[in-house]
């Protein structure tokens, strides 16, 4: 994890151990409390209780595919897919858990699409065309943060 990483975190911590805390700046007008927020204050935290889990084949279809199922495990499968965008694998887990262990092992040269329980593999170029109907975050390097974003010129050229 990189320095700048380390500090966002941290940060994003104190935040979150400040509002929770009582009197802590957690309540909003009314003394109701507010929403935690991740990223800005119109991006609510999502409780990960509702976040939906899909199969590999649910993740298929949202590109057009009928996958080949490779992997049939208990805490992992994968299948197999080939669109008009590329060829690419589609990865669910049981858990986040078992997603980050497994991510943690996959090797730091290939990107990976990711998302709440699965992950997609495959070129880059693949992935960009995957990434808006998927819903995921693009990870070149580091597998544990999304890749960053080209920053926009001053003035919103």
């Amino acid at each position: 994890m990189t320095t700048f990483a380390r500090l966002a975190a941290s940060a994003l911590l104190v935040g979150f151990v400040a509002a929770c805390s009582p009197g802590g700046g957690g309540s909003g007008s009314g003394g109701a409390p507010a929403a935690p927020v991740a990223g800005g204050a119109d991006q609510p935290i999502p409780d990960p209780t509702e976040l939906q889990v899909f199969s590999v084949e649910e993740l298929s279809a949202k590109v057009g595919c009928k996958p080949r199922i490779q992997v049939d495990a208990e805490d992992i499968r994968t299948g197999y897919c080939k669109t008009e965008h590329g060829e690419f694998f589609v990865n669910t887990f049981l858990s986040e858990k078992d997603k980050d262990v497994w991510m943690d092992r996959a090797p730091e040269y290939n990107p990976h699409l990711v998302g709440h329980r699965w992950t997609v593999l495959s070129s880059l170029e693949v992935l960009r065309a995957l990434k808006g109907p998927l819903n995921g975050d693009l990870h070149l390097n580091d597998h544990r943060t999304k890749s960053p974003q080209p920053a926009r010129p001053a003035g919103g050229y």
